[in-house]
């Protein structure tokens, strides 16, 4: 099973940005604790702080052999129309994650413009809304 795992802006800075929303894992944790879990995945991670850089990486996505996307777009989640358009043209399961329960938080988070186009949304979890985002694409390819 073949899975992009895609971050958006400050995801790189875990371990380091609020403990308390977001754990004290840094993102090499994450990604290694996803290839630990799920050994016969094959994963590729990409964190990207600029917003063009994710559009084209699902673009290139389109022409790719990929399962299934996990996508946390950060901050761009709320505000990206782009990226949701982007995401919209990608037919394969696609799960949106958040470590922090975004419903909990500001009310400028509680909506979501990409997860919109996705099979469904996993929030509040930690770093295990990763796992649980790749455990759905994995019951979704049965």
């Amino acid at each position: 099973m073949n899975i992009l795992i895609l971050n958006g802006p400050n995801i790189n800075m875990l371990g380091r940005r609020d403990p308390a929303q977001y754990g004290s894992a840094g993102y090499d944790e994450l990604c290694k604790s996803l290839e630990s879990e799920f050994p016969d995945c094959r994963f590729e991670f990409f964190q990207s702080n600029a917003e063009g850089e994710l559009i084209d990486r699902i673009h290139r996505a389109l022409d790719e052999t990929w399962d299934g996307l996990v996508c946390n777009f950060g901050g761009y989640t709320h505000t990206s129309v782009a990226i949701r358009d982007a995401l919209e043209l990608v037919e394969k399961p696609k799960v949106e994650v958040h470590l922090s329960n975004i419903h909990s938080r500001e009310s400028f988070r509680h909506t979501s413009m990409t997860g919109a186009v996705c099979d469904g949304i996993i929030t509040g979890f930690g770093i295990q809304s990763y796992a649980l985002g790749v455990r759905a694409i994995l019951e979704r390819n049965l």
